[in-house]
């Protein structure tokens, strides 16, 4: 079985009460600014997988998308094994997208649609993102280190 590159999405943030519970009394009423600070004081995001795709074909695909910060993006998964797409990179994503729609097989226009979705969400959303990472046929995420093994 080939590897494959897996889109997570976030698909809710919760305080871990263990470290709520040694907050003092006047900070738990904090509660929406620990969601906005994120993981320093405890808050954990929760992914779930929402797009599988061949990594043969995935770079095939992100090969078909114009030159630019979107196409260099994915690459980078290509590379190190594991990208962010937040808000900030939705509209370059979405127009490489558009811009090579006419290109697609079908099966990339499905997985450009879902992307589409995606970043559509992100724009109504700022806290959602996705992350993108490679996995082995064995299931684990293969993620390269900066030192290359």
């Amino acid at each position: 079985m080939p590897a494959e590159v897996v889109f997570y999405a976030l698909t809710r943030k919760f305080v871990d009460d263990d470290r709520e519970r040694h907050l003092p009394p006047e900070v738990r009423q904090l509660r929406h600014y620990t969601l906005a600070i994120g993981h320093h004081i405890g808050v954990v995001d929760c992914l779930a997988p929402v797009l599988a795709i061949g990594e043969e074909a995935f770079g095939a695909w992100v090969a078909k998308l114009p030159p630019g910060p979107a196409r260099k993006k994915l690459e980078g998964l290509l590379r190190w094994g594991e990208v962010e797409i937040r808000r900030d990179f939705a509209e370059p994503l979405a127009a490489a997208l558009a811009t090579a729609a006419p290109s697609f097989t079908p099966a990339e226009q499905q997985w450009a649609e879902a992307l589409q979705r995606f970043c559509r969400a992100m724009a109504e959303e700022p806290a959602f993102y996705l992350v993108v990472r490679r996995r082995d046929p064995a299931g684990d995420d293969r993620r390269q280190r900066a030192d290359g093994r």
